[in-house]
């Protein structure tokens, strides 16, 4: 019998992925963002794509950043202070490498988790909030009824973007009044994958 890991596991893979990512240069974290890109397109090409679209601006927006406020030998010196670096560049990349990783982790992790099992591992990783008198099941159902609003929004055409967030962010007057959660018991797998996640984290940023 196939066994998928815990939801808040799945969760916390991508959390790490991100984390991780920030320490990676060069060959290493162009390998990672070619492999990463790679199985997100292979198994959610249509989530992957809609990311990178809805991202594009703030792409091209890190790499003018970086081209032309990091010093460095200019790409077209006889334009003097008004050329990009070399040096900005490389550093744009980097950045852009890092954010297409952990957008082709984010795609992957929203096509292995419904939308049920999503808030169910969110469910599971706010418990803290007890601690400090504030309910999870209130904030597991605002999640639900909020990814609710988004994804009948997002369907639309959105020709007036302006209505169409400020509808998407407006609190359901019908609809989900409640939902139920199917939390899930953390099995041996679970705990195994998560000391090997931890131990590729320490020896990262040792």
């Amino acid at each position: 019998m196939k066994y998928e890991l815990h939801p808040a596991v799945q969760i916390i893979i991508w959390i790490m992925l991100a984390l991780l990512v920030q320490r990676l240069q060069g060959i290493v974290l162009l390998a990672t963002c070619v492999v990463l890109v790679a199985l997100a397109l292979g198994v959610c090409a249509e989530q992957m794509l809609s990311l990178i679209r809805r991202t594009r601006w703030i792409m091209v927006v890190l790499l003018f950043i970086y081209a032309y406020t990091t010093p460095g030998v200019g790409v077209l010196s006889q334009f003097d202070s008004l050329s990009p670096t070399w040096e900005g560049l490389s550093d744009g990349a980097t950045q852009l490498g890092r954010l297409l990783s952990v957008l082709a982790g984010l795609a992957i992790l929203l096509a292995m988790l419904p939308q049920s099992r999503l808030i169910s591992g969110l469910y599971v990783l706010m418990y803290p909030l007890q601690w400090f008198g504030l309910s999870r099941e209130r904030f597991a159902v605002r999640l639900a009824l909020t990814l609710e609003n988004a994804e009948s929004a997002m369907r639309d055409t959105a020709s007036d973007w302006r209505n169409t967030i400020g509808d998407a962010l407006k609190p359901s007057t019908a609809g989900t009044s409640h939902i139920e959660l199917d939390v899930h018991a953390f099995k041996l797998v679970d705990a195994l994958v998560l000391l090997v996640c931890a131990a590729l984290m320490i020896g990262v940023w040792r």
